[in-house]
């Protein structure tokens, strides 16, 4: 068992695509969704505690979060693994609708594994992201990717090199809250054509096709992102929508000098973009 320490990069994500069914007997939702993994990212270091027990340092986060609970699921199927000291720190907003909670979560898997010897494979380590969230199993090896199922289902694919402009909130949107307005908007496809997500994904290298079937109940939640898509809109986006369950809103820009004149425009927007994997 190695005892070095670990440093992962936890990259946040975009739905450049999502589509949602109806919920199932256990209340999950199926879903198919084009993941773009976009260049901001946390960093999270893991190594051998001074303590007997794990720690968690998240900056700008109280309380419990995401990372612990993946670390006492690892511990709980990997024996022998010291106490770790885990740190995070931020850069992706909490929730925003970028999965950052999951990216950091994903970052702990790995890195424990990393630590423990990797007695865990990528397969492995997804299941026991899926027990987690919906967005944590494609962050186990984030890079662009076509997502089904409830998340666990993960096929890389390859997008273009979008620059993005980010526009995130200063206040975040409750994921569950989403959900249930997207219930009772009556939401949910009765089927989910996962080849046509698959298509679209290869057509994106001429234009971005965007949608997102959660972006009317995260409206009716929040009225005003309509106008943040509407600026970047009118700044020159070869599409805008509301990333997951929001209320992070994004661009899509041809060109990153494009995507900075657009940002200076609209109040507390950044500029990132698809990583080239």
């Amino acid at each position: 068992m190695s005892a070095a320490a670990v440093h992962e990069r936890a990259y946040a994500k975009l739905n450049l695509m999502l589509h949602v069914g109806r919920p199932g007997a256990d209340g999950l939702h199926p879903l198919c969704s084009i993941f773009a993994s976009i260049d901001l990212h946390d960093d999270v270091h893991v190594e051998p505690a001074d303590s007997e027990v794990d720690s968690v340092e998240c900056s700008g986060l109280d309380g419990p979060n995401l990372a612990e609970v993946a670390l006492a699921g690892y511990r709980r199927r990997v024996s022998g693994l010291p106490p770790l000291a885990v740190r995070i720190e931020k850069r992706i907003p909490v929730a925003a609708g970028l999965g950052g909670g999951s990216a950091d979560a994903a970052a702990v898997l790995r890195a424990a594994n990393r630590i423990a010897g990797d007695p865990l494979d990528d397969e492995a380590l997804r299941e026991l992201g899926a027990g987690l969230g919906s967005d944590v199993p494609s962050q186990i090896d984030p890079r662009h990717a076509l997502v089904s199922g409830v998340g666990e289902v993960v096929e890389p694919i390859d997008l273009p090199p979008f620059a993005v402009v980010l526009v995130p909130q200063r206040e975040g949107l409750s994921t569950a809250a989403v959900y249930a307005q997207f219930d009772l908007l009556g939401g949910g496809r009765e089927q989910l054509d996962l080849d046509r997500l698959r298509e679209l994904a290869y057509e994106m290298v001429m234009a971005p096709v965007l949608n997102n079937d959660l972006q009317p109940a995260a409206l009716a939640l929040r009225p005003e992102l309509d106008g943040v898509l509407a600026s970047l809109r009118a700044s020159g986006a070869l599409g805008a929508i509301v990333s997951g369950s929001g209320p992070t809103c994004f661009g899509l820009f041809g060109a990153r000098a494009s995507a900075q004149t657009a940002a200076v425009t609209i109040d507390g927007a950044l500029v990132t973009g698809l990583r080239l994997r």
